[in-house]
């Protein structure tokens, strides 16, 4: 079970952001869409990502004036990313190693989605239904 089988189910659609947008920008972005993290795009490639958590901190450490910044002073970058081809229980230990809530998916260089710890458990919760589901049945017409 891949990353790729999640974004079938959830689609592909990915909302970015580029770097030298304002933090004011990405946050109205975020809430318009009700969305937790926006990967910054700079030059047709991930540069690395903005979340919920990055703008608590930032307004946190250097009050609201962090809102005329650019994005880019403000994203975690590098991004930590995952290609399509990553099982979905390899995607979900590196989100727990590494303390993030959001992955985006990028193939030969091009961002083709992005998964939140949430995704990658409703299709895990999903599929272990769907197996066991499938035990009762065999077991039932035993």
């Amino acid at each position: 079970m891949t990353i790729a089988s999640v974004l079938q189910g959830k689609g592909s659609s990915v909302e970015t952001i580029a770097g030298d947008a304002t933090l004011f920008d990405a946050v109205r972005r975020l809430g318009e869409k009700r969305i937790g993290a926006l990967p910054v795009v700079e030059d047709g490639r991930i540069a690395g990502i903005m979340s919920e958590r990055d703008v608590i901190y930032c307004l946190r450490d250097h009050g609201s004036e962090v809102l005329d910044w650019p994005v880019s002073r403000v994203m975690s970058s590098p991004a930590i990313t995952a290609d399509s081809s990553t099982e979905v229980l390899t995607a979900l230990a590196l989100m727990t190693q590494r303390r993030i809530r959001h992955l985006p998916v990028v193939d030969g260089g091009e961002i083709r989605g992005i998964v939140s710890i949430g995704d990658l458990v409703k299709h895990r919760m999903e599929r272990i239904e769907a197996e066991a589901e499938a035990m009762r049945e065999y077991i039932q017409s035993a």
